[in-house]
């Protein structure tokens, strides 16, 4: 009896290809995670890249005639420069760039004033009067004017990135299939000239 359990009994106290084993068993998680935390640094590597061009393009176009380079309005040749930055790590993105100007930074994305409330209700009603931020003749929740705007006006900037992913890792861990990176940036035009300054309607 002895003799036939032998064999059994010398393949159970062999531990050979034991490391083998225990790191097929462990590969696929580690996998995941390597590639998880490669994804997550080149996400943060190309938000950060994104901010600084951003920053950098934004002060530069502060002034009355920016040196961008290219052609078109100013609007169009900041988000050339932007684009341009950024492509070379971010591959086959396409990017929104949206360029709102302000009077003021309280009035980013905020409503026009009311400079009287009649009812003390806190909300413009019909016949109040406010300051028309953005010229078109009626109260408007968001004060803003699409553009980069006139000397002294605030403009804020916002600026989406979306791209497929570096590493194939949405199958693994269910994400989507692209990245979408935003950075924003509000910043006063230098003051080259008189701010134009907004009417008080009542209506």
């Amino acid at each position: 009896m002895n003799r036939i359990f032998a064999p059994l009994r010398k393949l159970r106290d062999d531990s050979r290809g034991m490391a083998l084993t225990e790191f097929g068993l462990i590969l696929v998680p580690l996998m995941i995670v390597l590639l998880g935390a490669f994804d997550l640094g080149y996400q943060a590597y190309v938000r950060a890249v994104l901010q600084g061009a951003l920053n950098d393009i934004s002060r530069t176009a502060s002034v009355e005639s920016p040196g961008l380079g290219g052609s078109g309005t100013i609007e169009e040749q900041i988000a050339a420069a932007i684009e341009e930055r950024v492509d070379g790590i971010a591959r086959h993105a396409t990017y929104t760039i949206e360029q709102t100007n302000y009077y003021e930074f309280t009035g980013v994305n905020a409503s026009e004033k009311l400079i009287t409330d009649f009812n003390d209700n806190g909300e413009y009603d019909s016949g109040d009067c406010f300051e028309d931020l953005n010229g078109n003749g009626s109260f408007d929740e968001q004060a803003g004017r699409t553009g980069r705007g006139g000397a002294d006006d605030v403009v804020f900037y916002e600026v989406t990135v979306e791209m497929p992913r570096l590493v194939p890792v949405t199958g693994l861990i269910g994400v989507p299939d692209n990245y979408t990176i935003n950075a924003n940036a509000a910043i006063r035009n230098q003051p080259y000239a008189n701010q134009a300054e907004p009417e008080t309607v009542c209506a």
